[in-house]
């Protein structure tokens, strides 16, 4: 059987890329044809045609292309089907116009058809891009009527969003609708709850938030941990961190760099060098203990 790798002298991770890179070339080059005959007066095209450039531009995030082929398209006589027109709120989302994005988004709705996750999906993004979280909710809340569940990649961006911007009722809200959804939160949807508790200056709920985490069976990241000793930082309360980190040490739970990078440079505002260095002590003490092998 002939060996594509020792025929072109590379390594299956290269000769992989090369593949990839064909293939990306050849599919181009399908596009560039399909849409030299669509231009031609005597092609027979149909609504499929236009579909294909347009969602291969979009996921390129040609818009100009994508727009153009839409104009060639109308001037045809062809009507926009739902393919085409999400691909474009995705694309106006991406591109932050949120105008185009809700005019494209309203089109889709006059189309008469169920819309899908996607479509919805796509324009609670475009919200979430424009600041709008509220709107963006709305839409959720319309698809829970519905019955159709956004993915978690939605979700995760309203919860962001809220967490960032310390909106403690956005992102819990967001958070229990997650799980309405049937999605089980991970660690990462987690910590985006601890930290908006953390950034509104409510210590004792991202501890909450931390110790509900744990009781759902996820394990206590390194990260979460850092996010709850930020919150304790911001609220100017050292004696509940310590509390916290002995805690953790008695359950076995070792602080990792980034949380122990927080530590040092909260002990470093106040100016407590010496528990700065007791810290960094401590940390590569127990660093190298858990290299040691078990015998």
């Amino acid at each position: 059987m002939l060996n594509m790798s020792s025929v072109l002298g590379v390594s299956g991770d290269r000769e992989l890329k090369i593949l990839e890179k064909s293939h990306r070339i050849v599919g181009s080059t399908q596009i560039k044809v399909t849409e030299f005959a669509l231009a031609e007066e005597s092609f027979e095209a149909n609504v499929r045609d236009y579909t294909k450039i347009v969602h291969s531009y979009g996921k390129e995030n040609r818009l100009e292309d994508a727009e153009r082929i839409l104009l060639l398209m109308k001037s045809r006589g062809f009507v926009c089907d739902q393919v085409i027109l999400t691909t474009f709120v995705h694309m106006y989302s991406k591109a932050r116009n949120l105008k185009m994005a809700e005019e494209t988004f309203e089109e889709l709705k006059l189309l008469g058809q169920p819309l899908d996750k996607r479509s919805y999906g796509s324009m609670i993004m475009a919200y979430v891009r424009a600041g709008m979280l509220e709107q963006g909710e709305n839409l959720l809340r319309e698809m829970d009527a519905k019955e159709i569940y956004a993915g978690s990649e939605v979700y995760k961006a309203l919860l962001r969003a809220y967490s960032m911007n310390g909106d403690t009722e956005g992102a819990q809200r967001v958070f229990d609708a997650i799980q309405l959804a049937g999605i089980s939160p991970d660690a990462k949807m987690c910590g985006l709850l601890i930290n908006a508790y953390g950034v509104s200056g409510q210590s004792q709920k991202a501890r909450i938030a931390f110790e509900n985490m744990r009781r759902t069976g996820l394990e206590a990241s390194d990260k979460c941990i850092a996010l709850v000793l930020s919150a304790y930082e911001k609220d100017n309360k050292l004696q509940r961190a310590l509390d916290f980190l002995i805690e953790l040490e008695r359950e076995g739970i070792m602080v990792g760099k980034e949380a122990s990078e927080t530590l040092v440079g909260w002990f470093g505002k106040l100016g407590v060098i010496e528990e700065v260095d007791l810290v960094l002590r401590e940390c590569a003490l127990k660093e190298s203990d858990s290299k040691v092998p078990v015998s």
